[in-house]
């Protein structure tokens, strides 16, 4: 074989390789995720080996519980062609009224049914915004900033500003139960928290909704075209009341394990993290625009997310900071899905 034909096979066997690549990136791009996560996690270990051990790796996956289920509430009405920002409201709203109820009224009542009645309360608060994002016929985003308000205005004003630092029983005792316990070396107890277990169910509930029923596949249609979605016969209102209803129902059980764990509650907590949650969402693969998005590639962005604030607080890096970076985590991986998009 002579030389030319040799450099033109291994030409075109690059150029394959570079399509299968790009190929795989444009069509799982929370492989990007998954490398930066990667190789963050791999620079840091080299330079501070301390990250590796088991107290943060355990605070790690402690901290993305409550980001985590925010996130994939996120993910479902993204994928579906809208955006909310009033979740960290309706976790607030529904883990302060409810830590005033049980501490004032029902002592006695059962974490489990605690939990359940958080998570239908966030619903149902999530159903407002699904009614009022379909009849009046205005883009989410404006429609949740103005629920956001609203929740947390009625909240402060007619239930409560104080700041709760005693809760009840059954609530402490949740927060501090071991899912998993062990020594370190140094001799100190690391505990991996029993709540940790609802996000990885919340998880596999989500990826079976999108993946495995007729309402998923309504979902992204919805998110892809929202009028060629009616006329294939979804029904919008449905769907809006379910994305909704569905991303509040996350968030009022965020809410509650965010108050088990912290062993306060706090109306003013949350304020302010929608844009690391969206942010997770976004660095994950889903687009604003609608019509995409994985549960594996939001469960990544929300661990990338997580890990850049530690290795930052590790480092000493002041919070402002953080947001910086995230922001240009942002700004690279819009650029380069965009960039992927117009090769296509």
């Amino acid at each position: 074989m002579n030389t030319s034909r040799l450099e033109e096979l291994q030409q075109g066997q690059a150029e394959r390789q570079a399509f299968s690549l790009g190929e795989l990136v444009r069509r799982r791009p929370e492989t990007i995720t998954a490398a930066l996560l990667v190789a963050i996690c791999v620079i840091v270990a080299i330079a501070n080996p301390a990250f590796l051990q088991p107290s943060t790796l355990v605070d790690i996956g402690r901290a993305s519980v409550v980001m985590g289920l925010f996130a994939l509430g996120v993910l479902v009405i993204l994928a579906a062609g809208g955006i909310d920002v009033s979740f960290t409201a309706i976790a607030a709203f529904t883990m302060y009224s409810l830590t005033v109820l049980v501490q004032n009224h029902l002592p006695g009542l059962p974490i489990a049914v605690i939990l359940l009645i958080a998570t239908v309360g966030g619903a149902l608060l999530g159903v407002i915004n699904g009614l009022l994002v379909h009849h009046l016929k205005v883009p989410s985003l404006i429609v949740t900033i103005g629920t956001q308000y609203l929740f947390r205005g009625f909240l402060l004003s007619f239930i409560g500003t104080v700041w709760i630092m005693s809760l009840p029983p059954q609530m402490g005792a949740f927060g501090r139960l071991p899912l998993l316990q062990f020594e370190s070396a140094n001799g100190a107890t690391i505990t991996l928290p029993f709540y940790f277990l609802v996000l990885p169910i919340a998880a596999f509930v989500t990826w079976w909704i999108l993946n495995r029923t007729l309402m998923g596949r309504a979902i992204f249609a919805m998110g892809g075209n929202a009028n060629i979605a009616s006329r294939l016969g979804y029904d919008l209102k449905k769907l809006h009341i379910f994305i909704f209803g569905y991303a509040g129902a996350l968030a009022g059980l965020a809410g509650i394990i965010h108050v088990c764990a912290n062993r306060q509650a706090n109306p003013f907590d949350l304020v302010g993290t929608e844009i690391n949650v969206i942010a997770a969402v976004v660095l994950g693969g889903a687009k604003i625009t609608g019509g995409t998005g994985t549960v594996l590639g939001t469960i990544l962005g929300v661990l990338l997310i997580v890990v850049i604030n530690s290795v930052l607080v590790l480092v000493g890096i002041p919070s402002t900071w953080q947001r910086l970076v995230v922001g240009v985590f942002i700004l690279l991986a819009a650029a380069f899905f965009v960039t992927r998009q117009r090769k296509k």
